[in-house]
């Protein structure tokens, strides 16, 4: 029996042909002949108590010019599929938050969804990885700019940084003597209106920002560390960082070894944890990148991986 997989990804037409993961994802599903229906945040409704969407089916092709075929639009009920992988990239906004409501109520009728809803919702990227305070650097969350004033002046050099950003945007390095103090937090926090991260500095980042990959809990043997650009603090490949993929060492497999039973008891088949030096700084659950770059370095098909966890998942729950 064919799989019918969903997809519900920002626009393909935005897909960076060279680096996106979800492709990575939906090459391997066409390996496996999988029915694949494209969807888009904007074409979920619900109708009648049931989670339904105008979708597309989708070819995708190992070819720059001609990456993909989309088919005539028709409506489905989420619940007939299989399986969805919910792919739409950050901000998480309403939008995104009703999203999650929509596929949860999809999961109820039957579609395994990946990563699941709740978890989507429960799991801030970056108050998760405070969950394991034997990972995690000195940090402070608060939306009180006298106690991050306070935190800044006992450590010195900190970054301070958005609960609800990606990409590296908006993330500060604040160093001793910084006249920019007021200003910056007075960004930040909206004048004290909105909860943000600071953050010791960690001198580490010079040797990237490790993008540390689960499947269903399980470490990928390989990482991605983000080298900064030349007079940048941040790694992110958003940000102008240089991908340099690795084996994993000692102090990484202990972090996932913390993180991974947790994030499979919660259902999230993709993780992508963010380690700098020895700390964990941030867990990814929503669509986590960089299969791509380890992939190209070491010959990897971390997405083949995770369908086949996928596969495996369904044939639990009922025959294929």
């Amino acid at each position: 029996m064919t799989i019918r997989l969903g997809v519900v990804m920002d626009p393909i037409t935005q897909v960076n042909y060279k680096k996106d993961s979800t492709l990575a994802m939906l090459w391997a599903a066409m390996g496996r002949s999988w029915d694949i229906h494209y969807m888009c945040l904007p074409d979920l409704y619900i109708e009648n108590g049931r989670a339904r969407a105008r979708s597309q089916s989708l070819r995708a092709f190992r070819n720059p010019d001609a990456f993909y075929e989309l088919g005539e639009c028709q409506d489905i009920d989420l619940g007939d599929l299989d399986v969805i992988l919910m792919r739409k990239d950050p901000p998480f906004d309403n939008e995104f938050l009703y999203a999650t409501h929509i596929l949860e109520l999809a999961e109820r009728q039957g579609a395994l969804v990946v990563n699941r809803p709740q978890s989507l919702r429960d799991c801030n990227e970056k108050l998760f990885a405070l969950q394991f305070p034997q990972c995690a650097p000195r940090q402070l969350v608060s939306r009180d700019p006298r106690r991050l004033r306070e935190f800044y002046r006992q450590h010195g050099d900190v970054i301070m940084k958005p609960l609800d950003g990606m990409g590296g945007s908006s993330i500060f390095r604040l160093r001793e003597g910084d006249p920019n103090v007021s200003v910056i937090l007075e960004t930040l926090t909206n004048h004290g209106q909105e909860m943000i991260m600071a953050q010791v500095y960690l001198p580490a980042i010079t040797d990237g920002d490790k993008r540390i990959l689960l499947i269903d809990g399980e470490p990928v043997e390989y990482c991605l560390a983000r080298i900064p650009a030349a007079g940048e603090t941040r790694g992110n490949l958003a940000a102008g960082g240089t991908g340099r993929a690795q084996p994993l060492n000692d102090r990484d497999r202990w972090i996932a070894e913390q993180v991974g039973p947790v994030a499979r008891e919660k259902g999230l088949l993709l993780v992508g944890l963010d380690v700098i030096g020895d700390a964990l700084t941030e867990i990814n659950v929503t669509s986590p990148t960089c299969l791509r770059e380890i992939d190209a370095q070491y010959g990897t098909d971390i997405a083949a991986r995770l369908l086949d966890c996928i596969a495996g998942k369904l044939k639990d729950r009922k025959p294929l």
